[in-house]
């Protein structure tokens, strides 16, 4: 569970060091890619909490969600839709859903750790 928010640590530290900016053409693409990554590394997360984690899946799963949110917004802006919704809507709603089982995990296991076994006297 350590080296997915070490990952992001390391993302962070090196974008404060070595500042870049993007276009403003490329707002949306970068913003898509940003929560397919995000969405990526909750699920990491969530899946290391229950302990079935596999990194060929996470890795896959990282660059087939931003390059799918890249085709699908650049598709729109071919079309003139703004069909990158879609994808910032996926995407938020799967990292909150992560979000929310991690929460139920911890909560549910600090409440084990805090129970005081009864019958013991």
């Amino acid at each position: 569970m350590i080296w997915p928010l070490l990952g992001i640590f390391v993302g962070m530290l090196i974008g404060l060091v070595f500042p870049f900016s993007f276009p403003a053409a490329y707002a949306r693409y970068i913003a898509v890619a940003i929560l397919a990554g995000f969405d990526s590394v909750f699920g990491g997360l969530r899946s290391s909490i229950e302990d079935h984690f596999d990194p060929v899946i996470f890795v896959t799963g990282f660059f087939s969600n931003g390059l799918f949110a890249a085709v699908l917004t650049y598709i729109g802006d071919r079309l003139g839709v703004e069909i990158y919704y879609a994808a910032v809507f996926a995407f938020g709603v799967r990292i909150f859903q992560n979000l929310a089982v991690m929460r139920r995990y911890l909560v549910d296991r600090i409440r084990n750790r805090c129970k005081k076994p009864s019958g013991l006297s």
